[in-house]
């Protein structure tokens, strides 16, 4: 019998969060700015006698994460001095928060949190220069909020992957929701590191590796895995002892991870609070009530109400929760239709055929809401086919207008006049005898082929109910 083994994963994710300045001086925090080292100062180049000042705003920021994922706000906090010397840590310490971290506790999709703390950036080292490097320091000093997660045991490896993939994901759509992060992976405002280990017994813990550098949700997948694989081949091997805790980075084009270095302790950075700053009392500097009261309709709060409110799929429900411009607009055309029947057909062509349209053409917009309810309604009515519906999406996308003035001008409304329609049937039958023959030799699909004619000569306009049954009748 095959041995299980039981992998378990903790999740490390830093957010850079979107202020005007940097975490501890007046310089800006712009990470779309190209030219580097230009937003420096003495203070976050550590010149000897600067003093750093706390920006406020930042504090601010994980506070509402913190009160969004249910944690506990200290009310006592304070900053620490992290020591480690690397070129791109300006002081040879970074400012962070040990003890008394900001969040305590809470919960997001399938982790417990541990906490969540303030620290600022380090710069940003450049290694395309063939043999050396270049340091900018833009980033240094830049507000970065770090979450940590308990650890997790799965029955299997995939589970643990999608997991912490999927609470990434959740993570980012908050920082979207509260306005405190663009959290943009490729640029590297949010980073996922994740801490793995496997065991044989699933009440023991293996050895603890932590993988770095994951900057997409399919790497963290793919490098949880890949880790995994590893660490049950060397216990399968015999070899447990060789999985030592260390830091692992993850290389992109190999898809594998490689070793970095020995994983320090907390003990190895030397902490102790931080001297040149104030201790805070986070209860008397902010109304938390208002705070919490203030806080926008989060993710899992509007999967709730649109599952209740509109009964549509849960696909669709995430198409609206991840683009929040769509979902504003869809729920303004669901208030003007009023009716959930044609809500749902509403979303149908929202998430296909609208979606599909802007995938392939980036000038493509939402048409006016009442331009698009008033399309649905004529589907719903049986004024147009879908065939149609979707002709005249495509043009409302990119010329906004009236559907039923189109379809009108064009000749598109649906022909329930059995006369109209019969002269095309009979048009049809006429045209096609082989079609005609194979149908009455008992091949009964063949009259799809047929239908299908009728509506295309009809321009679409013919409703394939009435084609169906008078085809029928015209060829007993």
């Amino acid at each position: 019998m095959e041995k299980k083994y039981y992998p378990t994963i903790g999740l490390e994710i830093h957010a850079e969060l979107k202020t005007q300045t940097k975490m501890f001086c007046s310089c800006k925090n712009d990470p779309d700015e190209e030219k580097p080292n230009v937003n420096v100062c003495p203070v976050c180049m550590a010149h000897p006698g600067t003093l750093p000042v706390i920006n406020k705003k930042a504090i601010e920021n994980v506070i509402k994460v913190g009160l969004a994922i249910g944690g506990t706000i200290a009310d006592f906090t304070e900053f620490d001095r992290k020591n480690y010397f690397y070129p791109d840590i300006p002081k040879g310490y970074q400012i962070s928060q040990y003890k008394y971290p900001i969040v305590s506790g809470g919960k997001l999709a399938d982790f417990d949190v541990t906490r969540v703390h303030l620290e600022e950036d380090t710069a940003n080292n450049k290694h395309d220069r063939g043999d050396f490097s270049l340091i900018d320091f833009n980033r240094a000093g830049v507000p970065l909020m770090e979450l940590v997660t308990e650890p997790v045991t799965f029955e299997d490896a995939d589970k643990a992957a999608k997991s912490a993939s999927s609470f990434a994901k959740e993570l980012q759509l908050i920082l979207w929701y509260l306005g405190v992060s663009e959290a943009n992976m490729e640029k590297g405002e949010m980073r996922v590191e994740a801490n793995i280990s496997v065991s044989p017994d699933k009440n023991k813990l293996g050895t603890k590796v932590e993988v770095k550098n994951l900057n997409s949700f399919k790497s963290v997948e793919k490098a949880i895995k890949f880790e995994l694989d590893r660490m049950i081949e060397l216990h399968e091997n015999g070899k447990g002892e060789e999985i030592v805790q260390e830091t692992r980075g993850w290389d992109e084009s190999k898809q594998k991870t490689f070793s970095q270095r020995k994983k320090e302790s907390s003990h190895d950075y030397r902490y102790f609070p931080e001297p040149d700053l104030p201790k805070m009392k986070l209860h008397e500097a902010f109304d938390l009530e208002k705070m919490e009261k203030e806080l926008p309709e989060l993710p899992l709060e509007k999967r709730l109400r649109y599952k209740n409110d509109f009964g549509i799929k849960d696909e669709d429900i995430e198409s609206y929760i991840n683009d929040k411009e769509l979902g504003i607009w869809f729920e303004e055309v669901a208030k003007l239709l009023g009716n959930v029947d044609k809500i749902k057909i509403a979303s149908n062509y929202i998430t296909s055929d609208y979606m599909g349209l802007k995938k392939n053409n980036l000038e493509v917009l939402p048409p006016s809401v009442k331009n698009f309810a008033e399309l649905i309604n004529l589907i719903a009515e049986n004024k147009i086919s879908s065939r149609v519906a979707k002709d005249i999406l495509a043009i409302i996308v990119l010329k906004d207008g009236s559907p039923l003035q189109i379809a009108g001008d064009k000749g598109l409304l649906q022909k329930n006049d059995e006369g109209e329609v019969k002269a095309i049937v009979q048009k049809i039958i006429g045209e096609n005898p082989e079609v005609v023959a194979t149908y009455k030799a008992g091949k009964e699909n063949a009259i799809m082929s047929l239908v299908g004619k009728v509506i295309k000569e009809s321009k679409g306009s013919a409703n394939p109910q009435i084609v169906i049954k008078m085809l029928k009748d015209l060829l007993k």
